[in-house]
């Protein structure tokens, strides 16, 4: 999750760039050029597009390839769109919840994660090069 977080920072910073240079700069340091609620959204929806796609096309981040870990649905294929969103948003619920839904993975007897629940997702450790 660190790893991701060294790309989407980047992606967060440059919507944040368009958006000044779409906006334009205030008068004063105490107005917000970006709405607060515009500025979420797009780093929502930067979240949501970055873990998607990169779910969709090979069920890893750069992030996840690191540490050999994928992303399946139970019955081995990528996630589909509705159930990368649907982890994407059980994972922010699962944060903002004191960790609970991190938390939850040491308790449950098939070690899941609530928002791999709720989407139909597993994580998988893939085995190194030569080991089977």
């Amino acid at each position: 999750m660190l790893y991701d977080l060294l790309l989407i920072l980047p992606l967060f910073m440059a919507a944040t760039a368009l958006w000044v240079a779409i906006l334009g700069p205030t008068d004063s340091i105490a107005q917000p050029t970006v709405p607060p609620a515009l500025q979420w959204a797009g780093w929502l929806l930067i979240v949501i597009l970055f873990f998607g796609i990169f779910w969709r096309r090979g069920g890893q981040t750069l992030g996840m390839q690191a540490w050999r870990i994928k992303l399946i649905t139970h019955t081995g294929e990528r996630p589909s769109w509705k159930q990368a969103l649907t982890r994407v948003i059980g994972a922010l619920v699962s944060a903002t919840l004191l960790g609970l839904g991190y938390a939850w993975r040491f308790v449950s007897p098939e070690k899941a994660y609530w928002h791999d629940r709720w989407s139909g997702t597993r994580l998988v450790v893939i085995p190194k090069k030569g080991q089977d």
